[in-house]
């Protein structure tokens, strides 16, 4: 399968919406913190999550950032956590 290795990290200003978008995420990839998921999606999968993510957020307010770290059997991430 064709997966990619996504980060998706968001700052939503709602706390209802902040819940929504969190439960969603938690479909689609692995928490990491508070605001922050790691996601291994095929295209349909992430078009399907960016599909949800739109409808979720208030453009106007909120931001939402997913970057696409490459193809997921390739990419080795090395995280440093501190805290």
């Amino acid at each position: 399968m064709d997966e990619h290795l996504y980060l998706v990290t968001y700052d939503i200003r709602d706390p209802k919406r902040w819940r929504q978008v969190f439960k969603l995420m938690k479909g689609y990839g692995e928490w990491l913190q508070l605001s922050v998921f790691q996601c291994r999606l095929s295209r349909r999968r992430h078009a399907e999550m960016l599909q949800m993510l739109d409808g979720a957020i208030a453009p106007q307010s909120d931001a939402l950032l997913v970057i696409d770290l490459g193809p997921a059997d390739k990419v080795k991430p090395r995280v440093v956590a501190l805290g």
